[in-house]
């Protein structure tokens, strides 16, 4: 079984986040590899969440341009209600992972479905409950995943702006 390689580092802003992104695209990188998790506050604590496979969300509030932006980049994208976490926004790969883990029910030992996803694709349970509070707390998380390569210029570009070191995990899931 093939090794995958998963970074990930968390933003304080949207525009860190956004930045870190860029700087991928710029590098070459992949960016159907790349997904981004984010809160809209904007959003209310009403909406129950909505998918739509090939089809392009509509989004509103004060991240609109950022939003959109993400969403010709990192494709697909998807809103869902995240209970203990809010109204969550996620951009690329993860967004499959996400629905993947919805229609099974997935559960991992106490993880919202965001961190069921996250750890699908291979990062640790430990890890995941401090992704899951960052976002929760407003922050951004960007995920790369790729060969060791990859990861390790993932890793590099996503440390230049990260509010902690990001880090490269190692699973044997595969690609």
């Amino acid at each position: 079984m093939e090794k995958r390689n998963v970074t990930a580092g968390v933003y304080s802003t949207h525009e860190a986040a956004g930045q870190a992104v860029g700087e991928l695209r710029t590098a070459g990188y992949d960016l159907e590899k790349v997904s981004l998790i984010g809160r809209d506050c904007c959003l209310g604590e009403h909406v129950s969440g909505f998918y739509k496979a090939g089809e392009r969300l509509l989004f509103r509030g004060k991240l609109e341009p950022f939003w959109s932006r993400l969403a010709g980049e990192l494709a697909p994208s998807a809103s869902f209600f995240v209970p203990g976490i809010g109204q969550v926004m996620l951009f690329g790969p993860l967004v499959e992972w996400l629905n993947s883990a919805l229609e099974r029910n997935l559960v991992v030992g106490g993880l919202s479905a965001v961190g069921a996803a996250l750890f699908s694709i291979g990062l640790p349970k430990e890890c995941i409950v401090k992704y899951e509070k960052a976002i929760k707390a407003g922050r951004f998380l960007v995920v790369a995943s790729g060969g060791a390569d990859e990861a390790e210029l993932a890793r590099e570009i996503l440390n230049r702006k990260s509010d902690n070191d990001a880090v490269v995990y190692h699973s044997s899931a595969p690609d």
